[in-house]
């Protein structure tokens, strides 16, 4: 297929320019209904690039329960491959550290007050027998 090109009809007559483009090297060209179903046979996956919390290398010293709390809280983010755990999966973090919510009759046992500071002195075989209570649980 050619095609005559010209900027000015009056002085270029003799300018002749060929299409050299054809149906055969056009990528566009082919089914557009088709469908590749190869899209999702290996789907690439993110490397995991975090690392453990270093607990020295933060701004304050923590304790042992907090330093307990993140190792736990991060060892869940990598099991569940989830950067940001939902609420419920914080408390299933902490109830599987061993915590559990007290009632009143509980903490009136154990002469814990609503902030968690004792407010009665006891003698040590009450508390043994409430460990115990609270071990058998």
């Amino acid at each position: 297929m050619t095609k005559t090109v010209t900027a000015n009809p009056a002085e270029d007559k003799n300018i002749l320019t060929l299409d050299r483009r054809n149906k055969r090297n056009e990528r566009r060209g082919g089914n557009p209904n088709a469908v590749d179903t190869n899209v999702m046979a290996k789907p690439r996956r993110k490397t995991q690039r975090r690392r453990h919390i270093d607990p020295t290398t933060c701004e304050r010293d923590y304790n042992q329960e907090e330093i307990e709390f993140m190792q736990a809280m991060d060892d869940y983010k990598r099991s569940a491959g989830r950067m940001f755990p939902t609420c419920s999966e914080v408390l299933e973090v902490i109830r599987a550290l061993g915590y559990v919510k007290l009632n009143a009759d509980q903490r009136e046992e154990l002469c814990i007050d609503e902030q968690g500071s004792d407010y009665c002195d006891t003698d040590s075989s009450l508390e043994d027998e409430i460990e115990s209570e609270i071990a058998d649980m």
